[in-house]
């Protein structure tokens, strides 16, 4: 098996190393991006005492991989350099019992692994967002969520003790089947995120009416007034997204209400909350967050493996880290939504980790 960064990237079955078990190429990933999620995932398919071998162009990798074993008890039984400047390569032995998988936390830090999971339904959109974290635009392929995946994926959550699902997008309502998917999380915490422009009409008007009155629709609103919304999203928009808050609320589902700013100017932020207070929206149902410097914004909050608390996120192609990084290759958990064991397995051993590092003081995951 081998786990690459790059497509295109082709190494022997252990270089340098021999006969591993596994092969994880970082390429010039660090430990603190997408070179950890890859190692955890590739040890956790190995047996105790097997070897994984890991290829790193990145020069900090030679210092934070074998931190990494340490803090879980693994062994770094080889390194050979293919020059003085690299690539490096490492045998690392899997540990018996790994050490931070038993390291006690204080409960309540963060939520639960597993409790929630986010699926990207469909990556096509009525709109381009010039913030869009997925990219999602009209011209976007539509890479939609299928109800077959989606009935095994809500099946094996909920044996788990799954209890919160939020669909996203892309806009959720231009998947053809949205009301099947909805309807297959039964028995959830459910939560649509619409821009709340296109449930109007015709079909997707049926699919509107027909959900159960217990789903939740998050709708995007950014200001108060069209101005900056509609410079964000689209001439028009903030009218539509108006209409659209209205209609749900009149049909009988609980609305929330999300604002996503560059700029969180408190003037406008205060306007959009007298326009929510008149609009009788309550204060738990509004969220006002600021833009993530992915995907199509050019600007925002970094994000990283080490500083983002993960919310497990599925797309019909694979399984990420949190719903705002599904464009960026470093946040990527697996290259398939199943099965969910692996993927919170994946999260959980990560954060058992960096937990480990936090408090034994050791810096191990550079992310810059």
């Amino acid at each position: 098996m081998v786990e690459q960064a790059h497509a295109g990237q082709k190494p022997q079955p252990g270089g340098p190393l021999g006969e591993v078990g596994a092969l994880v190429d970082g390429g010039d990933m660090d430990c603190g991006s997408g070179l950890l999620l890859l190692i955890t995932r590739a040890m956790r398919r190995l047996e105790a005492g097997q070897l994984l071998g890991v290829r790193s162009a990145e020069v900090s990798v030679v210092t934070d991989l074998p931190a990494w074993a340490d803090l879980i008890g693994h062994e770094v039984v080889t390194e050979v350099a293919e020059s003085a400047d690299g690539p490096w390569w490492f045998a690392v032995r899997k540990a018996g019992r790994p050490a931070a998988a038993v390291t006690v936390f204080t409960p309540g830090e963060r939520m639960p692994v597993g409790r929630r999971l986010w699926i990207y339904t469909n990556f096509d959109c009525n709109l381009a967002c010039a913030y869009c974290c997925a990219e999602s635009s009209p011209k976007a392929a539509a890479r939609r969520f299928g109800t077959d995946l989606a009935t095994e994926v809500f099946g094996e959550f909920t044996a788990q003790g799954g209890r919160e699902v939020l669909f996203t997008g892309g806009e959720p309502f231009m998947h053809p089947e949205l009301g099947a998917l909805i309807a297959a999380a039964d028995g959830l915490e459910r939560t649509v995120l619409t821009n709340g422009m296109i449930f109007g009409k015709g079909t997707r008007r049926e699919t509107l009416e027909n959900l159960d009155r217990d789903v939740v629709l998050q709708i995007s609103l950014d200001s108060a007034t069209p101005e900056v919304h509609d410079r964000q999203r689209g001439a028009g928009s903030w009218n539509r997204a108006v209409d659209g808050i209205t209609l749900a609320r009149s049909l009988g589902f609980r609305v929330r209400v999300a604002a996503t700013l560059y700029d969180e100017d408190p003037q406008g932020v205060e306007a959009l909350h007298h326009r929510l207070d008149a609009a009788g929206i309550a204060m738990p149902d509004r969220i006002i967050r600021p833009v993530a410097h992915e995907g199509f914004a050019d600007k925002g909050v970094h994000v990283s493996l080490e500083g983002l608390e993960p919310e497990p996120t599925l797309t019909a192609d694979g399984a990420w880290w949190h719903p705002v990084a599904v464009t960026d290759p470093h946040m990527r958990i697996a290259d398939a939504p199943l099965p969910l064991s692996e993927v919170f397995g994946v999260v959980r051993d990560t954060l058992a980790v960096q937990d480990a590092a936090a408090q034994s003081g050791r810096e191990v995951f550079r992310c810059a």
